[in-house]
């Protein structure tokens, strides 16, 4: 059974970049093993920076058990968390480890020269946060979903974020998915400028409708962002 990393909410408004600058040393790719702790560490910073010792060290090893040992998913479904990685890349580094090993969403490779995670992403096809089809209120296919987008403070406005939504819609694509899908605040238009700038499209949710939202604050509000998935031609 493959376990994986339990959704969360959207907060790459928290972590955008709004005037991109792609570095070339940062490498996006798949999560491994070596870098659950890094991935933990980078989503609290970015969305519980108020926290301090010893809650926040508590924040990070909770974090860290959900990856390792995270809800499974649907069958028939999928979920990967990406990073985006400076100071080694795949190329660079020696790895050791079966492809078909994984640990949650990772990849069991391990690596002699570890990266430095600078941002994360999960896309996944479960539809947790996707309105529900038809009078049997089945779960939606052929849409990938977007959550814990994060950078590290210290790399922010260098295009990690842009580049991260970009590989999560490269992927989506090679699942067959038709469409990739986000909730984003409200009250951060630096983010919306972001998903709009990527191609999202703000849905409007129909009046009287009850679509699912991420479980935050119930004084966060959201809007549904979607963008179609154009196969190469």
């Amino acid at each position: 059974m493959v376990v994986a990393v339990a959704v969360g909410i959207c907060k790459a408004s928290q972590v955008v970049e709004l005037y991109p600058t792609l570095s070339p040393e940062i490498v996006v790719r798949e999560a491994r093993v070596e870098d659950c702790w890094d991935v933990a560490e980078t989503h609290c910073s970015s969305f519980f920076p108020e926290y301090s010792f010893p809650l926040d060290f508590l924040l990070r090893i909770d974090r860290l058990v959900i990856m390792l040992a995270g809800l499974s998913v649907p069958n028939g479904c999928r979920r990967t968390c990406l990073v985006a990685v400076v100071g080694g890349s795949v190329d660079q580094t020696f790895c050791f480890g079966s492809e078909y090993l994984r640990v949650g969403v990772f990849d069991g490779k391990f690596s002699l020269n570890r990266g430095y995670v600078t941002g994360i992403l999960t896309v996944d096809t479960v539809a947790d946060f996707l309105p529900r089809k038809g009078p049997l209120r089945q779960r939606r296919t052929g849409i990938a979903y977007i959550s814990n987008v994060a950078v590290r403070e210290s790399f922010r406005r260098k295009g990690i974020a842009k580049r991260l939504i970009a590989e999560a819609e490269a992927l989506a694509r090679t699942w067959g998915c038709r469409a990739i899908a986000l909730h984003c605040d409200l009250n951060n238009p630096g983010a919306t400028k972001l998903y709009i700038d990527q191609g999202f499209k703000c849905i409007k949710v129909p009046e009287g409708a009850n679509w699912p939202q991420p479980k935050t604050s119930p004084d966060v509000k959201f809007s549904f962002m979607m963008k179609l998935i154009k196969n190469p031609t």
